[in-house]
């Protein structure tokens, strides 16, 4: 005789308590660049391929300068699940592809969304994302999830 297991109601609190979790550490992460920079908007296609190193340039020709935040990161995790369809796993695999095959580097990454303002705020050439709440003047949202 086949035993059936059945989920209890602890089980199934637990459940949900992880999904309640997981929703609300969610990062509200947005692609931007500095206020100075000319482009408006952006795909979130064209983001992900500046970010995977498809393309240099933006729309209008000029160099973007993609700059991550670290990896394992909350707001990485979620840009590149978003804008890209990708995994840190998958991220990860790419950028050594690239690397091996002497195509490319992966961009620049530092530590926090604090630090990735003041990068873009002095470079109207970068690119990156942050968390809605850390917008200021100083940066403007090209896309949003």
């Amino acid at each position: 005789m086949t035993r059936i297991n059945r989920i209890g109601p602890c089980a199934l609190f637990s459940v949900a308590i992880c999904l309640v979790l997981c929703e609300t550490t969610r990062a509200d992460v947005v692609a931007v660049v500095s206020s100075k920079n000319p482009v408006t908007s952006l795909s979130h296609a064209q983001v992900a391929d500046i970010f995977l190193g498809k393309t240099a340039r933006f729309p209008d020709g000029t160099v973007a300068v993609p700059i991550d935040q670290a990896e394992g990161s909350a707001a990485r995790d979620e840009f590149y699940a978003t804008f890209a369809g990708k995994s840190p796993v998958q991220v990860k695999s790419h950028w050594t592809k690239i690397i091996f095959t002497g195509r490319g580097q992966p961009p620049r990454a530092v530590s926090n969304g604090t630090e990735v303002r003041q990068l873009i705020a002095a470079n109207s050439q970068a690119i990156s994302y942050i968390e809605r709440s850390a917008v200021d003047s100083s940066v403007k949202i090209l896309v949003q999830p």
